[in-house]
C-alpha cells in the first residue's frame, strides 16, 4: 500500500485523520507542525487516537517561544538562562550593553532547532571567521550588528549571558506532567556521557512537570561557572539523540509507544559509567 502526505499542512491533518481510522491506527505522534495537529486535538479524541504532540492545548505551545518560555521559568522560579527577546538593531544594541557587563554574550533565535542561528559575540574574533569558520560560533558584535541592520528577512532573537559549563540534554517520556523514564546526556568534547540523576536532571524533571507536559520530548540545560544547570529551552519533541538512549539501559521510545499501546513496558536496566561517541562511516552509493 502507497501513502502520500498532502504537502499543504491543513490538508495533511485531515488527511493523516483518515488514514488512521481506515488503519485502525490509535496513536499518532505529531513531532512537526505540532500546532495544526493541537488545534484537531477533538477530532482525534472522538475518533479514539490518541494525539501525542508533546502537550495538551494549544495554548501550552507558547513555550515554543523561548523569550516566553524564559519568563516562565523565572515566575516559577526555575532556573533558567536568563535571556531578552530583541527585534530591532536599537534593541539588540541596548540590551547587548546590558549584558556584557556580566560577562560573555550569546545570541539565538527566538525559535529554531539544532542550535541553528546561535553565535557567541567575541570581540577577538576575526571578522571573516565567521564564514571562514562557522562552526566555531563565535562573531565580533559589530559584525552580527550589521548583517542583522542590514537583513529584509529579520527574525526574532534572544540575547544571553554565555553559560560556560556543560550542556546537558534530558530525553523524557512524559504523561500529563507526570516523568515515566529519562535519560540525560552530559555533552563533553566528542563525547556524550549518560546520567539518570542529578541537579540538570532534576531540574529537567522539574519543568516538564511544572508545565504539564505530555510525550516524549527533550530538556536543555547549561551549567554555570559554579556548576549550577540553568533551562536553556524545552523541545516538545524528541531529540535527535533518542536513537542511542538505549544504551544507557533504557529504551525510551519503546517505554514510549508500549505505555501508549498498553502493551508490556520494556525493562529499564541502567546501565553506570556509559559514554557515546558519534563515528562517521563511509558508504559507497
Amino acid at each position: 500500500m502507497e501513502l502520500l502526505e498532502p504537502e499543504n499542512i491543513d490538508a495533511r491533518v485531515g488527511w493523516v485523520l483518515d488514514t488512521a481510522v481506515s488503519n485502525k491506527i490509535s496513536v499518532i505522534l505529531a513531532g512537526k507542525h505540532i500546532g495544526a495537529y493541537e488545534a484537531h486535538r477533538a477530532a482525534f479524541e472522538a475518533a479514539g487516537i490518541a494525539l501525542v504532540t508533546g502537550v495538551l492545548s494549544v495554548q501550552e505551545l507558547r513555550l515554543e517561544s523561548k523569550a516566553i518560555f524564559t519568563d516562565e521559568c523565572l515566575s516559577a522560579g526555575l532556573a533558567v538562562v536568563p535571556g531578552i527577546a530583541v527585534e530591532t538593531p536599537e534593541e539588540l544594541i541596548a540590551s547587548y550593553e546590558k549584558l556584557r557587563a556580566f560577562g560573555t554574550v550569546c545570541i539565538k533565535p527566538v525559535k529554531g532547532i539544532y542550535g541553528a542561528g546561535f553565535w557567541r559575540f567575541d570581540e577577538q574574533a576575526d571578522p571573516f571567521s565567521c564564514i571562514a569558520y562557522p562552526d566555531n560560533r563565535r562573531i565580533r558584535f559589530e559584525t552580527y550588528l550589521n548583517i542583522f541592520s542590514e537583513s529584509d528577512n529579520r527574525r526574532p532573537q534572544l540575547i544571553m549571558p554565555h553559560t560556560p559549563g556543560d550542556e546537558v540534554s534530558t530525553d523524557i517520556v512524559v504523561e500529563a506532567g507526570k516523568p515515566i523514564a529519562w535519560v540525560g546526556r552530559r555533552k563533553k568534547d566528542i563525547y556524550q556521557y549518560f546520567e539518570n540523576r542529578g541537579p540538570a536532571v532534576d531540574l529537567a524533571l522539574d519543568a516538564v512537570s511544572h508545565f504539564g507536559l505530555d510525550g516524549i520530548v527533550s530538556v536543555q540545560t547549561k551549567e554555570d561557572s559554579q556548576g549550577k544547570p540553568h533551562l536553556l529551552e524545552i523541545n516538545l519533541r524528541y531529540s535527535g539523540g533518542i536513537a542511542y538512549t538505549h544504551l544507557s539501559g533504557v529504551n525510551l521510545p519503546g517505554i514510549f509507544s508500549c505505555r501508549r499501546l498498553g502493551l508490556a513496558v520494556p525493562d529499564q536496566s541502567w546501565l553506570d559509567g556509559v559514554r557515546i561517541k558519534a563515528v562517521t562511516t563511509a558508504i559507497g552509493l
